[in-house]
């Protein structure tokens, strides 16, 4: 049977421009042909799951706009579920201006849109109390709490608000997995005490901490079952409070890193969905990661899962 995720988050069109070397403040640097396409934290993770063999149901917000159709068609041709999927007649689709230099390094700046209306009510409940009420603006908020067709997983990030987030995590007896990225203004504490499994990287870490983080161990006193650090060309350690785990990054020729988070997330959702252990939940999870690394782009470079079944038997 397969493993069902829902995935709430971001959903964005993506213009992408690659440059010989990202540019200082002020400084203008010439590139490549702009290149658009699907993006979103949210939209890629959903593709992610259903490229790697897993049931994407995607919760999400877009504009009733020419963007905002091309990215529904777009969920709907790579088999992601969108009938949690909103249409918000006051904002204009989400959009990511993203500069690619030639070893791969970015640098993304997001105007959120339609991601930024987003409420709890839309996800089928509220962040206080998991109630169900419809959005105005929502076009298919069905609910997501009283669904009858419940979710394996619930994999989450922070591109859209807050209160959205929590009202799904409230409102599932999903296993929650939380992207913790990227990391709000606000205190996300209510949110981690709810979480099954928080992934995050060491940026990330040392937000929600306020100090460098090397071990993952640091995290497990926010409230996680399970903290997930990922450290780039390091690889990605986990724990709980039964021990450690951690797994070494594939070799692999680096085009770009834009969504190879996103990967490493979906990966680890559908292992652990799937009922893997975390160990090798990560091992898929790092082997997905370094895949999406290998071609340009976010959805067009997101691995499936005879790929990263290949990877791993190298």
């Amino acid at each position: 049977m397969e493993t069902t995720i829902a995935v709430i988050g971001g959903l964005n069109m993506d213009l992408s421009v690659r440059v010989a070397r990202l540019p200082a403040p002020g400084e203008t640097v010439t590139g490549a042909e702009a290149v658009r396409g699907s993006g979103g934290k949210g939209g890629n993770q959903a593709v992610a799951v259903a490229r790697l063999g897993g049931r994407a149901r995607m919760i999400g917000m877009l504009g009733d706009d020419p963007f905002g159709a091309e990215l529904r068609r777009n969920l709907e041709a790579e088999g992601v579920d969108v009938g949690r999927v909103g249409t918000a007649a006051t904002a204009t689709t989400g959009m990511a201006l993203i500069v690619v230099q030639g070893d791969g390094e970015n640098t993304i700046t997001l105007s959120p849109g339609a991601n930024a209306v987003l409420t709890a009510a839309d996800v089928g409940g509220t962040a206080d109390s998991g109630g169900s009420a419809g959005s105005a603006d929502s076009a298919d908020s069905a609910g997501f709490s009283d669904s009858a067709d419940p979710a394996d997983v619930l994999l989450m990030n922070l591109e859209v608000p807050f209160e959205a987030v929590l009202a799904a995590a409230r409102g599932t007896r999903a296993l929650r997995v939380l992207n913790a990225a990227p990391i709000p203004d606000q205190d996300i504490s209510e949110l981690l005490r709810v979480v099954d499994v928080l992934v995050v990287n060491e940026t990330e870490a040392a937000a929600l901490l306020g100090r460098e983080v090397r071990d993952p161990r640091e995290l497990l006193p926010l409230g996680p079952r399970t903290a997930v650090l990922t450290l780039g060309a390091g690889g990605a350690t986990a724990a709980t409070a039964e021990g450690t785990w951690s797994t070494d990054a594939f070799a692999v020729e680096v085009v770009d890193a834009v969504g190879a988070g996103d990967a490493f997330c979906a990966a680890l959702a559908v292992g652990l969905g799937s009922g893997a252990g975390i160990e090798t939940a990560l091992r898929r999870a790092c082997a997905a990661g370094a895949l999406a690394t290998t071609r340009a782009g976010a959805q067009p470079a997101l691995p499936t899962r005879t790929e990263v079944d290949q990877l791993l038997s190298r």
